[in-house]
């Protein structure tokens, strides 16, 4: 069973953090799009429980706090503890780094991580492969699904759920391609 507390916890922090950010091309909080992540780790392990869902859950609502707040790796791990925080970091990409290895170096650190840090990756992907903003060219979407089929290739043995519905939505997402 996962924890209450360290979800409620994790939560609050990452929305203090990202503070009035909206979800891209959307009018609500970047909250929800935490919250989904979240929720499509919570619902693997309903299915497939062999995994440590609170690192995994507290991952899922902290993974974009690095990268895209102010927070840094020390507030992280100083609340949430080295290992939560060096999960969040490996899912941070390298704002240095040439847009092209921003992902590849992101997947690598990750694989170098507990199982959990890929199950947030996977269901990160899942819940951002929704119809692309009207804004978005033909070449974005096509770069977009790319990269989805990347993080399906190199983290499908991290949780063969959240691997096969990555697969459904990555097929699903093809018709954004026309």
């Amino acid at each position: 069973m996962w924890s209450q507390e360290k979800y409620l916890e994790a939560l609050d922090f990452a929305a203090q953090a990202h503070g009035l950010q909206k979800v891209p091309g959307k009018e609500y909080s970047y909250v929800v799009h935490l919250c989904n992540v979240c929720m499509e780790v919570l619902a693997a392990y309903t299915v497939s429980p062999g995994f440590d869902v609170d690192l995994a859950m507290q991952c899922a609502l902290l993974h974009d706090t690095i990268e895209d707040t102010a927070t840094g790796f020390d507030a992280v791990a100083q609340r949430f503890g080295a290992h939560v925080a060096a999960g969040v970091l490996a899912l941070s990409r390298n704002k240095a780094l040439p847009a092209a290895k921003k992902l590849a170096d992101s997947l690598e650190r990750i694989k170098q991580q507990p199982p959990e840090i890929g199950i947030v990756k996977l269901a990160d992907r899942i819940t951002n492969l929704q119809p692309p903003p009207p804004f978005w060219s033909r070449e974005k979407i096509k770069l977009y699904k790319a990269e989805a089929e990347q993080i399906l290739t190199a983290l499908s043995g991290c949780n063969a759920c959240l691997a096969e519905r990555l697969a459904a939505k990555i097929g699903r997402y093809a018709q954004y391609e026309l």
